[in-house]
């Protein structure tokens, strides 16, 4: 089982500072755009970001969802996310 976060990130903030190297190693998140996360099979509809936000959407096994959470909850640039289970074959 995996987790799927849909970050938004406010305007003029930096979505590749966000995780460590470190974190996305030991997490092996995969972080991508709405855009590439569509064109990877992900439904994107229905997600739609606020005038001069990036959305982002990060992908962990559920073990580490925890740690992305709090990461999450604490960064700077975040205006909002959302955690949904995903199941990938």
């Amino acid at each position: 089982m995996h987790v799927a976060f849909v970050v938004h990130m406010a305007e003029g903030a930096d979505a590749e500072a966000l995780f460590s190297d470190e974190m996305k190693r030991e997490t092996q998140a995969v972080v991508t755009s709405l855009e590439d996360a569509g064109k990877m099979g992900f439904s994107t509809s229905g997600i739609e970001s606020k005038a001069g936000q990036v959305v982002q959407i990060v992908i962990v096994a559920k073990r580490d969802a925890p740690w992305i959470q709090r990461t999450l909850e604490i960064g700077e640039g975040v205006a909002g996310f959302q955690m949904v289970d995903v199941n990938i074959g």
